[in-house]
């Protein structure tokens, strides 16, 4: 099979000049931390996809029922049919995302890219290794919805069983023909994360960068927060997606706040007498802790005569605030459970 090569990407990159725009990179001087150099994002995120005049028709709970509805729509009708990832004009055109990359930090030494069916990863790739084939092309799928580790082992596409991700752009159970070529034969590796560490990246990119990120397209910097230390710097990881709908957004970041140890619940054993729950909250309020929820409690087998139970949900900083919380009240003279 003939692979994507950069003068394809080129044309492409011609051809979309006024349809698409060149995303800005931002630099991640937290995330630098963890790797010893320079992290840049490439902020896809904030393309432009919608309002381009065509009719969406919703069929399917996963893509490969979509896919069958939208070629069995093409029969019926005569439409063009597209496919999102396994086709050379698709990959071409995801390719171009490469040469901004190289334009934008010319000393790149490893680009991470979110990986599904492998379109883009294939792209990036054919358009970053054919100008410098030294930099590293990793690719980064769920954890849960992985494909590509399998299939590459086995030497061909494999079909997974089950996913189970809240990064649904790229959850892809099996790789097309085309794209698993392009990542066979140009892509480095392909690490997973878990979707602790996607709700987290989500997370970061939102109260970090004030960037709205889908799970899917936050998988590299998950690479990045999960795996410190393994990848060689100066880093782009692409932010391929901003496709993430409010109510779900709101589950994603408690969710990653509660992967990050900024929850803490907790019982404590105190008094009963008149102030004491008040003692309790003004002394987390000294520790800079915040209360989401209080319950206070004298009925309980537990409880010792002239003792009552009051249970605190908080959100704090992180881990190290947790156990600051924690071993402050019960230096404060009431029982920790």
């Amino acid at each position: 099979m003939e692979l994507v090569g950069v003068e394809r990407v080129r044309a492409a990159r011609k051809l979309l000049e006024g349809v698409t725009r060149v995303t800005p990179m931002e630099h991640a001087r937290d995330l630098r931390k963890l790797h010893g150099g320079p992290v840049h994002l490439k902020c896809e995120n904030l393309q432009r996809t919608r309002g381009y005049g065509a009719d969406v028709h919703l069929h399917g709970e996963v893509l490969e029922e979509t896919l069958a509805e939208a070629i069995a729509f093409g029969e019926r009708t005569g439409a063009v049919f597209i496919h999102p990832f396994d086709h050379a004009d698709i990959i071409a055109g995801q390719g171009t995302v490469g040469l901004e990359i190289l334009d934008q930090v010319p000393g790149v030494r490893t680009v991470l890219v979110s990986t599904g069916g492998g379109g883009l990863v294939g792209g990036v790739a054919s358009a970053v290794k054919a100008l410098r084939p030294e930099v590293r092309i990793v690719g980064v799928q769920a954890e849960e919805a992985a494909a590509y580790p399998p299939s590459l082992a086995a030497g061909g596409p494999v079909r997974l069983r089950e996913m189970h991700t809240m990064a649904d752009g790229i959850a892809v159970g099996r790789p097309g023909p085309i794209s698993y070529a392009h990542v066979a034969a140009l892509v480095d590796d392909v690490v997973t994360v878990t979707e602790e560490s996607l709700s987290r990246a989500v997370l970061l990119c939102l109260e970090r960068r004030k960037l709205v990120v889908e799970p899917a397209g936050a998988a590299g910097v998950a690479a990045l927060m999960q795996h410190p230390g393994a990848f060689e710097p100066p880093i782009v990881a692409i932010l391929s997606g901003g496709n993430v709908d409010p109510v779900l957004l709101l589950q994603i970041v408690r969710h990653g706040m509660t992967a990050g140890g900024r929850y803490l619940k907790l019982r404590l054993l105190v008094p009963d007498r008149p102030g004491s729950l008040a003692s309790v909250l003004s002394r987390v309020s000294e520790l800079g802790a915040n209360v989401l929820d209080v319950e206070h409690s004298r009925v309980s087998g537990s409880l010792a005569l002239g003792e009552v139970e009051i249970s605190l949900a908080l959100e704090t900083r992180g881990p190290s605030h947790c156990a600051e919380v924690a071993e402050a009240l019960q230096k404060a003279g009431w029982t920790v459970v």
